[in-house]
């Protein structure tokens, strides 16, 4: 008692105005740390951490982190408890869930989807290399773009376990095998994935703090988009301009063509950020990497015979590739959305409302590269995906408990629900640039002045 006594205490409120930079104050499970310091050396960036401070963030912290990560927040306490701290029943289901399953060792038991997946590509690869070196027929030189598109699919599968957890025997080498497979196979620089992904997964589905919504002027998946509103992300004004209003009006038709040059979009975003001035981690290797990558592929590119082939060849590994793109858009594009900064108090109930699953038989896991099972994905970051299956009955179950959404659509549905939802917005962003008074209820809810 008298220990409990000597305890420091501050409300949610204090916790709150801590949320400056120089003054970063995070709580989890009632316990306050300082990660002023801390924030320029996270692992995972400093847009997850600040999107997040003056708040507690146990759920997050519970699903991006390994059990050895507690042992380094006692350096961080700031001596300081949360008086008012609460917990849902949600998060404290939520928080038995990922004990448990860490008791049953499924963080660690990663099986060998990795091995499998690596020899997959070195086949894939030197399937490539004989269809555009020893073979003349434009088929074989077609067949074998095509199978460098499923190429970079499961690669960047590698890349994406890699960054969400330790997928080789150490970091060491789990750092090379994102060099590997992300920069040096792809030419998508590792870095890149790692400062948007993470955020993705911290403000999943949120207007202006989630990077992987904000496609303006290409796409816009809500009408608040036509407000021209700011980008927390990448601290810039999303402009609704006259541009953006003509592609976004028409968008339900131009999603799939678009798609097929999607690649080409990730290509510069990696070059912006390796040029930019902002602190980069391993900027050095990411540039060797895609180096490498900008030196094999427009030596095989360079191996064809012909002009035309050579278009076509680029044209249908990159349209192969599309496949990988649509998959990401459908995990979200048609879920719930919401305006401002994610919020540590309803982790589940967030990541619930803004993804949907890809419900498919079991051999087709390895094409999916386990994102199908996206709630899950997104529940557990650091689960592997040959675990992803096991666990969704399990997430199901919670969802219908707590009466949150557990969405499993197949491909097709998803596209239909990513189509509607697409078109949906481009038929109010043409209302918008030619407004037609459909009624007189239309009318009053839209006069203004």
């Amino acid at each position: 008692m008298a220990e409990e006594n000597e305890k420091k205490y501050i409300t949610n409120e204090d916790l709150k105005s801590h949320n400056k930079h120089g003054d970063l104050w995070i709580a989890i499970q009632g316990k306050v740390y300082n990660v002023s310091d801390w924030i320029k050396s996270h692992p995972g960036g400093d847009a997850v951490i600040l999107n997040l401070v003056g708040q507690d963030v146990t759920d997050a912290f519970i699903a991006f982190h390994p059990g050895t990560a507690w042992h380094h927040l006692e350096n961080l306490f700031t001596g300081y408890h949360v008086r008012d701290f609460q917990v849902s029943e949600v998060s404290r289901d939520y928080r038995r869930m990922a004990a448990e399953f860490r008791k049953l060792g499924l963080f660690e038991n990663k099986g060998h989807v990795t091995l499998y997946t690596f020899a997959f590509v070195a086949a894939m690869f030197a399937a490539v290399l004989y269809g555009v070196l020893a073979c003349t027929s434009i088929l074989a030189h077609q067949i074998a773009a095509a199978i460098l598109g499923l190429l970079w699919i499961q690669s960047a599968y590698i890349g994406h376990d890699s960054g969400h957890y330790v997928i080789m025997t150490n970091k060491s080498f789990n750092r090379f095998a994102q060099l590997l497979s992300g920069n040096c196979l792809t030419g998508i620089s590792i870095a890149w994935w790692k400062w948007t992904h993470n955020a993705h997964h911290l403000a999943c589905n949120s207007l202006d703090y989630d990077p992987d919504l904000q496609h303006i002027p290409v796409f816009a998946v809500s009408t608040k988009f036509f407000t021209s509103m700011t980008s927390r992300f990448y601290d810039r004004k999303l402009t609704f301009d006259p541009l953006a209003r003509l592609l976004i009006s028409y968008q339900h038709f131009s999603y799939y063509p678009v798609m097929c040059f999607g690649r080409i979009n990730l290509f510069i975003q990696t070059l912006l950020l390796l040029f930019s001035k902002r602190e980069v981690p391993d900027r050095a290797l990411n540039f060797a990497g895609i180096l490498v990558f900008w030196t094999w592929f427009p030596l095989l590119v360079s191996c064809l015979p012909t002009w035309p082939e050579r278009f076509f060849f680029v044209f249908t590994s990159f349209s192969v590739t599309a496949l990988q793109h649509i998959q990401f858009t459908l995990n979200h594009f048609a879920a719930d959305v919401y305006m401002g900064p994610p919020t540590g108090g309803d982790w589940f109930e967030k990541q619930a409302a803004g993804t949907l699953d890809i419900s498919c038989s079991s051999y087709m896991d390895w094409f999916f590269g386990g994102l199908q099972f996206q709630l899950e994905h997104h529940l557990f970051p650091r689960l592997p995906r040959c675990h992803l299956r096991k666990v969704a009955p399990v997430v199901q179950e919670l969802c219908k408990k707590h009466n949150l959404p557990y969405r499993s659509l197949s491909w097709w549905e998803a596209n239909v629900w990513t189509i509607r939802t697409l078109k949906k917005a481009a038929y109010q962003a043409r209302d918008a640039a030619n407004p037609v008074v459909k009624n007189l209820v239309w009318q009053a809810l839209n006069t203004h002045g």
